[in-house]
């Protein structure tokens, strides 16, 4: 299960070393704001050998340049043939731009000789104004669709925000933009997954933020720094008395397959809090 994403530069093989060795699910190798104009032909060429290394098994990403970009599918010509866990889309505007990309992979695998569906789709779906109005689209747009996330830096600069936080908490239009995402994922049956917490020092900011995104239905979160991964791993990783809890929801329905609901240890349960139970255990 991946439950944190670690950011790594597309440029930077030493940064892509130090992030292999940590405890992140999965890395995420970036060839869009973390590389310049004019480092990004140099940049795909070491962001292949990233891929070419394998990364000790964890899931490689990779987020290319967004597709209405002259990047983008140069990008793309780079790193499938080294077969990616799957593309990260940034600047995402509805289902219909994770279908364009599903059809450049398609092209793409096919030149490559890899299995046809083989790489997955990660949209952040929130970066810009405009695509607020149409997150419902990612259902059914793509079966590459692995998951959606969210941004709020982006997000801020399109919306010509000052801050994204007051206090520590998101204001109002970010907590939107995050419920959306959020509701959005659910409808298209995906995982949903956090955003960064760009404070890099605060670690207990980014504690808070983790714990409240398990609370609320994501799946993960995406970091920036390898000190961000133990405190992502930690919150969104249940404990034995939850699992425990999920086991007996799971077997109480077991033995009792025609039931609606059931009590146990003195409280009412019913299918929602099995389906609960089985996604915690990994189940569905």
């Amino acid at each position: 299960m991946i439950r944190s994403l670690l950011f790594v530069p597309g440029d930077s093989e030493r940064k892509f070393q130090k992030a292999a060795a940590t405890d992140a699910h999965g890395l995420i190798l970036d060839l869009e704001d973390s590389v310049p104009p004019e480092g990004k032909a140099a940049a795909r060429a070491t962001l292949r050998r990233m891929l070419d290394s394998g990364a000790g098994g964890k899931a490689l990403w990779v987020r290319i340049n967004a597709l209405d970009t002259q990047w983008a599918l140069e990008d793309l010509v780079a790193v499938v043939p080294a077969r990616p866990f799957g593309i990260m889309l940034p600047k995402s505007r509805s289902g219909a731009d994770c279908g364009r990309l599903s059809n450049y992979l398609d092209a793409l695998e096919t030149a490559a000789g890899l299995p046809l569906g083989a790489i997955r789709i990660l949209p952040i779906a929130t970066e810009l104004g405009a695509a607020m109005f149409d997150l419902a689209s990612y259902a059914g747009a793509s079966a590459r669709l692995w998951g959606l996330t969210w941004g709020a830096e982006d997000l801020a600069a399109d919306l010509g925000a000052s801050a994204n936080r007051a206090g520590g908490a998101y204001t109002e239009p970010f907590r939107l933009a995050r419920s959306l995402c959020l509701y959005a994922a659910a409808n298209a049956g995906v995982a949903a997954i956090d955003t960064i917490c760009a404070e890099i020092e605060d670690l207990e900011l980014l504690r808070s933020d983790s714990e409240q995104a398990r609370r609320d239905g994501f799946a993960g979160k995406m970091a920036i720094h390898p000190s961000h991964i133990p405190v992502i791993n930690a919150a969104f990783t249940p404990s034995e008395a939850e699992l425990a809890w999920a086991r007996r929801v799971v077997a109480a329905f077991a033995g009792n397959p025609g039931a609606g609901t059931l009590r146990l240890d003195g409280k009412m349960i019913d299918r929602p809090h099995l389906r609960s139970a089985r996604h915690m255990l990994g189940l569905e």
